[in-house]
């Protein structure tokens, strides 16, 4: 069985002084060491929910900015095919005046040469049917 003297109370302080030591060199230091590291680690969790969040809002700022420049870009090619097509419509006016203008002119130009050939015709007429009578009749008219 156990006998209690005196080197049981040795025993017992040595264990207790071996307790404080180690409390003292070994698990304070480590206790302090990890309560640093917990509270760093729950710094840096925070920063990266911050960061995370910011992170966040910027793509959504840049998402709604991408559809604005989308949506205004339409928007200026939309305006710039109705400015061509305008500027179409007024060219191909333009040249159908000028060719209807042309065409007129052109118009003009034959009905006078027309007209020229038609009197030069009937100036010639009376000749034509002059001959045309000796020919059939077979003898000359006056």
């Amino acid at each position: 069985m156990l006998e209690i003297n005196s080197s049981l109370f040795l025993q017992v302080a040595n264990f207790l002084i071996l307790i404080v030591l180690m409390n003292l060199f070994l698990y304070r230091p480590i206790r302090d060491i990890l309560r640093r590291r917990s509270e760093e680690m729950g710094r840096l969790e925070g920063l990266i929910s911050d960061f995370s969040v910011k992170s966040e809002q910027e793509r959504n700022l840049i998402e709604e900015r991408l559809v604005k420049a989308r949506k205004d870009g339409y928007q200026e090619k939309e305006g710039l095919k109705a400015a061509g097509l305008k500027e179409e419509r007024a060219l191909t006016q333009e040249a159908g005046a000028k060719a209807e203008a042309k065409i007129g002119q052109a118009k003009t130009e034959i009905e006078g040469k027309i007209e020229e050939v038609r009197k030069a015709l009937e100036d010639q007429v009376s000749i034509f049917s002059k001959e045309l009578a000796q020919k059939v009749l077979g003898r000359t008219i006056q």
